[in-house]
């Protein structure tokens, strides 16, 4: 077992070095200066089709409406990587290394937007077997690049392994459930896995359903919180800013249980659980918003944005603050979600740490549930739109849970580098998928800002720009 912790830390090490970083980052920019970093600085556009529209079900072609869309990768991006993940990353990179997930998140959403943009061009209707428009890496590297035999080896990939990312947000829960309320692992685990199996069985239509409701209220829940550790600690809160970006350029010396941390590993952990958190650049973006309901891909990509500012430049640096201010990174010597649950405790007494639990345990449901759903698409489009795809739906959600019932007592950092690795394999595929397409989706991008949207504001109706490769190639229809 050493030595297969040893290397695992090896391969993370290797995967997440400058390379990668410079890669992902600098792809980040180049898009941004292309977009005229329209996705960060035109917010009340973004706001007006985002989250103003929640209560519409949009216009064009799709299963779901944006917003529930966008509520099921929020189900992907907001959980214990915000919570677990930025508490490692304190851990292992210092106060600095949120400096640097908010470097990565505010380029990320470019990236973000690209995959988006990339799902609904190149996504399919299932009408025999499902009724639902999917996508997911499989899907584009078939159909936009005619790999089917490539395709078709990626998504027994993804599906094969993705489970066993789940085991992160298991051992999240059980052990700050443990810390907090004193709950055996084993009843912990039932719960987890006879609610979700419950869940996914609905299919997209329920997935969304529950994720559009208990995403949204527990985030809110979770930021008052948050903001009420600000509020009861605010002298402390410029010394606190000050530690943090002096931290992302310079070393941060040994304190209390705190090991020390270079500048790199501040960068390495920030960007590596940036990514993690809200996902930029691994692809699943592609997947859950390609089911939306819009008149125009880009319109949807819109989304990217939002999901980004409430996960990373929101909760992220909520949880990262609490437990800076809170002195629980060199005070306590606990990792993941136990670290938050304590920074809490240690903020609100008892009745702090139980909230924190029931949120870890809430954004780890919801995020096992979103992951499901990514890694069904896979299934999807391995067996096709065919009876034998829908047959085979309930033996894959069993699959699904096995890692995240059986596996969450292994040590956090493993399940952490794992995790990194799998994410790593991810980011390389879509970073090449945005490279080699970016003629078409900065073809969409141009299209959207300059032809279709002025036309929509002057009152006029221009034709839906929707997809469906499915009919071989894409359409345009009213």
């Amino acid at each position: 077992m050493q030595a297969l912790t040893d290397w695992l830390y090896w391969v993370d090490d290797l995967l997440w070095g400058t390379p990668m970083i410079v890669i992902l980052v600098g792809l980040g920019i180049l898009l941004s200066i292309r977009f005229g970093f329209r996705y960060q600085r035109k917010i009340i556009f973004n706001f007006k089709n985002t989250y103003a529209k929640i209560g519409r079900e949009g216009e064009g072609s799709g299963t779901i409406s944006g917003f529930k869309a966008a509520c099921t990768a929020l189900a992907n991006t907001v959980g214990t990587g915000n919570i677990s993940g930025v508490a490692t990353a304190i851990v292992s990179g210092g106060p600095g290394a949120l400096v640097w997930m908010w470097f990565s998140a505010f380029f990320g959403m470019s990236t973000k937007a690209c995959e988006i943009i990339l799902g609904q061009r190149y996504r399919e209707h299932y009408s025999k077997s499902m009724d639902e428009y999917v996508c997911d890496r499989s899907f584009v590297l078939k159909n936009a690049f005619g790999m089917k035999k490539g395709a078709v080896a990626l998504a027994v990939f993804c599906f094969l392994l993705g489970p066993w990312t789940c085991c992160v947000q298991t051992e999240a829960v059980t052990s700050s459930i443990s810390e907090a309320f004193g709950v055996p692992t084993i009843i912990t685990v039932a719960v987890i896995g006879v609610t979700c199996l419950v869940t996914i069985w609905g299919g997209l239509k329920r997935i969304s359903q529950v994720m559009s409701t208990a995403v949204p209220v527990m985030a809110v829940l979770y930021i008052i919180m948050g903001l009420g550790v600000l509020i009861l600690n605010i002298q402390a809160v410029p010394g606190v800013i000050v530690l943090i970006f002096k931290s992302a350029f310079s070393p941060t010396a040994a304190f209390g249980g705190f090991a020390g941390a270079t500048v790199r590993e501040a960068i390495k952990y920030g960007v590596a659980r940036g990514i993690y958190s809200n996902d930029a650049g691994t692809g699943y973006g592609m997947i859950a918003h390609a089911s939306a309901i819009t008149d125009h891909p880009v319109r949807q990509s819109l989304w990217g944005w939002g999901e980004i500012f409430i996960d990373t430049i929101i909760i992220c640096s909520i949880t990262a603050f609490t437990i800076i201010i809170t002195g629980s990174y060199y005070s306590s010597e606990a990792t993941s979600g136990a670290l938050t649950t304590i920074a809490f405790t240690n903020a609100y007494g008892p009745v702090g740490g139980k909230f924190t639990a029931i949120a870890i345990a809430v954004f780890a449901w919801t995020t096992i549930i979103g992951m499901y759903y990514t890694c069904e698409k896979s299934v999807n489009y391995a067996f096709g739109d065919t009876e034998r795809n829908r047959r085979l739906m309930p033996v894959y959600m069993l699959y699904y849970m096995v890692p995240c019932v059986l596996l969450y007592n292994i040590e956090a950092d493993i399940l952490w580098a794992f995790t990194d690795i799998l994410s790593a394999a991810y980011v390389a595929i879509t970073v090449v998928f945005i490279i080699a397409k970016h003629k078409e989706i900065f073809r969409l991008f141009d299209d959207f800002w300059k032809r279709y949207e002025p036309a929509r504001e002057r009152g006029e109706n221009p034709p839906y720009v929707t997809f469906d490769c499915a009919k071989e190639k894409g359409f345009i229809e009213k």
